[in-house]
């Protein structure tokens, strides 16, 4: 049981750190007026896992702040992802 709760962080933790990089490249590009992550794959990152680090590098540095898709879709992501570890924390206690 404990085995899979350090495998369940460790890669909740690499998709935060993947997700954390794409929004600071994708912020970089931006800037640079060079090829962008499309949103379906940043969406697509904060649905696996990566949403709340994405929201908060966003607020960082300032990307995407405007875009009410992401300001409220982010927050929707984190919610439904708490929701379903209190679920599944549940069945399993």
């Amino acid at each position: 049981m404990k085995e899979y709760l350090f495998y369940a962080a460790v890669i909740y933790a690499a998709v935060g750190i993947a997700s954390v990089i794409l929004t600071a490249y994708d912020k970089a590009a931006a800037k640079k007026r060079k090829r962008r992550i499309p949103e379906q794959v940043l969406f697509f990152w904060a649905g696996i896992g990566g949403a709340l680090p994405m929201l908060l590098t966003m607020k960082l540095i300032n990307h995407k702040t405007r875009h009410k898709r992401f300001m409220l879709g982010l927050p929707a992501i984190i919610i439904a992802h708490t929701l379903l570890a209190i679920f599944l924390a549940v069945i399993i206690m």
